[in-house]
């Protein structure tokens, strides 16, 4: 039982994300051959699986709560005045921040379906996706690109084509607000649903500034290791989630932000440019949490790369949110004349 305990604890849940459904059938996927070719009846099973969910922290997700809820509350507070009242309202600002989290909220094994649906969206290994060439901008051809090549899109994650996606809901619902307020009726339905995509947007949008989710190194060095970082599986967490929560705070990040900016050309291929700005950074992550960087208050260097990252996020996003704005102005034929 102890060797067991101890192989749980070096597992961790992983960049995916993975809550079990089944202790059973998750085990047996995660499993040494060594130990799955051992006899252990189902019972058993199920109890060192519930061992292993209660030693898991409760959140293991890019940011954390906090992370993800500064980033958020700061794109918000930001926006400019071009934009309707609605959306940088203090009510619509602690809306849009307490989102922030909304989809790691979705990860419980009480939604064992929905858990693991979704949690490929919070990542993209770029290594074996640009493997397979061009990121294509719709995610159908990138799964079968994926499939064709052998492999499984979950494994690589869909992190771009989410965000792209839950983009333009943000742009069509702003297209639809403007549509009612010009004809004179009631848009607070409306201004609900922008509020969410834009929350809901930003988590992943989040996601994206943390290197971590951008590589196959998302929790443990693999491969050649010459400057010898770590190969446990303690990083991600360690970086995302207490050591941001203790050392990282709004006057921390908000002067690190960028100047308003309209994201001009194609929103897809910029969002996959920030990803790979982001990947960028993944050595200097190993670099910090090999001088001790994320424990405790961490050292200068770490708190000040941190708010860095946060403060990417939190400009990205209140770009993406200001030129979804901006291109709902637009018009959209109506794909029902004629018909």
């Amino acid at each position: 039982m102890r060797s067991l305990l101890t192989w749980f604890d070096e597992q961790g849940a992983g960049e995916q994300g993975w809550v079990p459904g089944s202790p059973y059938t998750w085990l047996m996927s995660r499993m040494p051959v060594s130990l799955r070719s051992a006899r252990f009846s189902v019972p058993a099973l199920t109890v060192l699986g519930m061992v292993w969910l209660i030693a898991q922290p409760t959140t293991a997700d890019a940011w954390g709560n906090g992370g993800h809820r500064l980033v958020n509350k700061l794109a918000a507070a930001t926006l400019p005045a071009s934009v309707p009242a609605f959306l940088r309202s203090d009510a619509a600002v602690n809306e849009i921040e307490y989102l922030g989290p909304e989809p790691d909220r979705w990860r419980s094994p009480a939604e064992p379906e929905l858990s693991k649906a979704q949690a490929p969206e919070h990542f993209i290994d770029l290594e074996p996706a640009d493997a397979l060439g061009p990121l294509p901008r719709n995610r159908m051809d990138f799964e079968a690109k994926v499939f064709a090549a052998g492999d499984r899109p979950e494994k690589i994650g869909l992190q771009p084509w989410e965000t792209n996606e839950v983009w333009q809901r943000l742009r069509a619902a702003l297209r639809e607000y403007r549509a009612l307020q010009a004809a004179g009726k009631d848009t607070r339905g409306v201004e609900a649903m922008a509020l969410f995509y834009a929350g809901w947007l930003g988590h992943y949008v989040g996601d994206g500034s943390q290197p971590l989710h951008t590589t196959i190194q998302y929790n443990g060095w693999v491969g050649p290791n010459p400057n010898g970082y770590t190969t446990g599986h303690q990083i991600h967490w360690q970086f995302e989630g207490p050591f941001v929560d203790a050392n990282l705070h709004e006057a921390d990040v908000r002067p690190k932000m960028t100047e308003l900016r309209v994201i001009d050309g194609d929103l897809f291929d910029a969002y996959v440019a920030y990803l790979r700005q982001s990947k960028t950074y993944v050595e200097r992550v190993y670099q910090l949490e090999k001088a001790g960087g994320f424990q405790g208050a961490g050292t200068a260097e770490s708190r000040e790369f941190t708010a860095e990252r946060l403060a990417a996020g939190a400009s990205m996003l209140r770009d993406m949110i200001y030129t979804a704005w901006l291109e709902s102005a637009k018009p959209v034929p109506d794909p029902y004349v004629g018909k």
